[in-house]
């Protein structure tokens, strides 16, 4: 049986998560790659598997609680380290005119979504002896801009979240950490946040020389978690150089 320690990646199908996922394997350890879509999990482990890497394929909506403890049930040892990946935007209507639906799906998946999966393996990480749960959260947990009041409500609440959990958890052994991206070009963020208008998508990046990559978010995951275990990076925020801030972004 493997003793490399076990890892669980959620939204690991694409963009960051399967980042992450590919970057933790490389790191050593067994990943758990979570996500609706098995069938790019199932690519993702096979890939990971071929570069040497151990990783699992587990189906799961974090937006419901049957599948959530799915999840949990697949542990077979206990968990190292959790990455709530699992996020996302839908639209960017003014407050006035935003979609009920579209604020209930984000709050859903960001903020309930991460209550969810920590609650069904808080015990697991706990039981390794040496827990880290890293919660991959946004720039837009702590600024607000116009036409993104329910991406950043989602966000600032989880970071309230995680904010409060690592208190709750002070004293047991249980790193929480908290990554903030500014902006990410991946193959489905933006695309997925404008209903799949690829042209609306991609003038969010234009001019911008080099937003960041989906590894170099892993990368920064992969940083935190294999710090010495007394050292917790409360709250890493990363950037592309050409955004000094949420709303100065050069284009060239």
């Amino acid at each position: 049986m493997s003793k490399s320690p076990v890892a669980v990646v959620t939204g690991a199908s694409s963009g960051i998560g399967a980042a992450t996922a590919r970057r933790l394997a490389a790191e050593g350890f067994h990943v758990i790659a979570a996500a609706r879509r098995l069938d790019r999990l199932d690519s993702l482990v096979t890939e990971i598997r071929q570069a040497g890497g151990e990783a699992t394929a587990v189906a799961c909506d974090v937006t419901d609680d049957a599948s959530v403890a799915a999840l949990a049930g697949a542990l077979t040892r206990p968990l190292s380290l959790l990455v709530n990946n699992a996020g996302g935007a839908h639209g960017a209507d003014a407050v006035e005119a935003g979609s009920i639906e579209d604020w209930q799906w984000m709050y859903d998946v960001n903020v309930l979504g991460t209550l969810r999966v920590t609650k069904a393996l808080v015990g697991s990480l706990e039981e390794s002896g040496a827990g880290t749960i890293v919660n991959i959260v946004s720039t837009a947990g702590h600024v607000v801009y116009e036409g993104g009041g329910g991406y950043a409500a989602a966000k600032h609440a989880q970071h309230a979240l995680t904010g409060t959990l690592r208190l709750e958890l002070c004293g047991r052994p249980i790193r929480v950490i908290e990554i903030e991206p500014g902006m990410v070009k991946t193959d489905e963020f933006a695309v997925n946040r404008f209903g799949g208008d690829a042209d609306r998508a991609a003038g969010i990046y234009a001019g911008v020389a080099e937003p960041l990559l989906a590894e170099d978010v892993a990368d920064c995951v992969a940083w935190v978690a294999t710090r010495p275990q007394h050292v917790n990076v409360d709250r890493l925020v990363v950037r592309p150089v050409a955004q000094a801030a949420q709303h100065k972004v050069h284009r060239g």
